[in-house]
């Protein structure tokens, strides 16, 4: 975004200030100066980029033209007025219909000066600590699947298989009309082994073979793969970042989290949707940094790769349990993909997270870069 989008009508003085244009434009939070009148005076690149118009468009708004009348945000401001105090609320929810968004934010406002009605707001999302905190619950959850699974896996698998070997067996030398109820228990037998196995996945501790990734080769092949499947009705938009640096990891796992994700989107979309439509895109984001459990380590996670489906979209009843075990919403679905997702994700020490919209979820992932000892760009697999 060039300088000339960010051109204050007004400025204190009547002169611009090119020094402390700067220092807003630096700031990674929105943040807006708003008249006595409500119009929107000046706001940073960060405000732009959050309620999606340009510098020059917002100057030409209210307040109320870009958040809901009834959001407590305009109530804040004017408390701001009535008391010429600083005033701050977390966990403010709010929604802009435009874009078809709802986001939980902290709002701090506080007056321009001792004799103006203007009044200065910064917002902050939630969304990246609430993701911090959601993703750590997500870890416990997929680090107690480990023993469980182990535990499954040896304790029910061989008795199953002693259950579908008498079935088979009363099948063979039964009534026909006792049949259906042999083949009902050999199917039920097999649908438990299938899940058994899914969660042996969680106890796999083996050290995965990592390198550099062509991000972009893996998002190809899961595309193929879908087009050629369960998505062959469903069209695929691609918005990729050409220039985005190989990511840090498993080449097949994460084929298998792509592949998971996007089958979870068609499943979405449905398989008569006349205009279903998956978006795969990525993006190189800088700032979010991760702590490593057990150790003072802050990892960068600058690689995007995002999912988005014009499905009828997920509960908000749901989204908070969205990554635990057993957790679906289809009538035979097992619960465990995003379970897995979550691990794998998280193996590679990144962030898997649900932005949910109705025609607009998102399921996004932050990775790690990958690179040479020397900080030097590794060689990729394609």
């Amino acid at each position: 975004m060039s300088e000339d989008a960010f051109q204050p009508e007004s400025p204190p003085g009547g002169r611009r200030d090119p020094a402390g244009e700067a220092v807003l434009n630096a700031l990674p939070l929105p943040v807006l100066t708003i008249g006595g009148d409500e119009r929107i005076l000046h706001c940073n690149h960060a405000a732009e980029a959050f309620f999606d118009y340009s510098a020059r468009l917002m100057q030409r708004r209210r307040l109320r033209d870009i958040i809901p009348f009834a959001s407590p945000i305009i109530a804040l401001v004017a408390e701001v007025r009535r008391r010429r105090a600083s005033v701050s609320e977390y966990r403010v929810e709010l929604t802009q219909p435009r874009l078809g968004l709802e986001r939980s934010v902290d709002v701090f406002a506080t007056p321009l000066g001792d004799d103006d009605d203007a009044v200065v707001m910064m917002l902050q999302e939630r969304t990246i600590a609430d993701k911090m905190n959601r993703q750590l619950t997500h870890r416990g959850a997929a680090r107690s699947m480990v023993a469980l699974g182990a535990m499954l896996a040896h304790e029910i698998k061989n008795p199953l298989a002693g259950i579908r070997g008498a079935a088979q067996l009363l099948e063979s030398t039964g009534a026909e009309e006792d049949r259906v109820l042999t083949r009902l228990i050999c199917d039920e037998s097999d649908r438990i082994v299938r899940i058994v196995e899914r969660m042996e996945l969680f106890g796999d501790e083996r050290p995965a073979d990592r390198g550099a990734v062509n991000v972009h080769g893996v998002l190809d092949q899961v595309k193929r793969s879908a087009q050629s499947g369960f998505a062959r009705h469903i069209r695929f938009v691609e918005t990729y970042d050409p220039s985005l640096p190989p990511v840090l990891g498993s080449r097949d796992q994460l084929i298998q989290v792509i592949l998971n994700l996007v089958k979870n989107a068609a499943e979405a979309i449905g398989p008569d949707a006349v205009e279903g439509e998956i978006t795969l895109s990525t993006a190189f984001r800088t700032g979010l940094r991760l702590q490593v459990p057990g150790s003072r380590e802050r990892v960068s996670l600058p690689i995007e790769v995002a999912i988005r489906d014009n499905g009828p979209g997920i509960s908000a009843e749901l989204l908070p349990d969205l990554f635990d075990p057993f957790v679906t919403t289809k009538a035979q679905g097992s619960g465990l993909g995003l379970a897995l997702v979550a691990k794998i994700v998280g193996d590679h020490g990144g962030i898997v997270e649900c932005d949910p919209a109705p025609r607009r979820t998102t399921f996004r992932i932050l990775l790690p870069m990958s690179s040479a000892r020397d900080g030097r760009e590794s060689a990729v697999d394609p």
